[in-house]
């Protein structure tokens, strides 16, 4: 019974309790707080707990400090967002490009109308020209 005692604590990894400097501590909360290190990386490379993570941001954070409040959003969010954001300057600058072309295709049409003396333009609210109308030549008659 011994032997097997021994082997269930053999297999048991030894808890090891570790001591982080107190500069070490508001260097991590630095990072943290510039968003080049997320908490869930700190709490992976140095095996912590998510929790004293946290107690470290709140006792050594420079924004809570002077009442900051700092909103974590999820870096897909970051991400969608610089998307959305690159996406909409390029909708800006297609948008750009279409109405310098109606610009000169307008200006073309002004410059024919000016050469050629006829109208390009459509007229909305103007009446009929003689020969658009029903003529009833092709009508059949019974």
């Amino acid at each position: 019974m011994a032997r097997l005692e021994n082997y269930k604590k053999a297999k048991e990894p030894q808890r090891v309790q570790r001591y982080f400097s107190e500069e070490f501590k508001k260097k991590k909360v630095r990072e943290i707080e510039l968003n080049t290190v997320t908490v869930s990386e700190v709490t992976r490379e140095y095996g912590v707990s998510k929790t004293a993570v946290y107690k470290w941001i709140y006792k050594y954070s420079a924004m809570r400090k002077k009442s900051i409040k700092q909103v974590v959003e999820a870096k897909s969010d970051t991400l969608k967002i610089s998307r959305l954001r690159e996406e909409v300057r390029d909708m800006e600058r297609l948008i750009g490009q279409k109405q310098i072309r109606i610009d000169f295709l307008e200006k073309m049409i002004e410059l024919a109308e000016q050469e050629y003396g006829v109208d390009i333009k459509k007229k909305y609210f103007s009446t009929r020209s003689n020969g658009s109308g029903d003529t009833g030549k092709n009508t059949n008659s019974k």
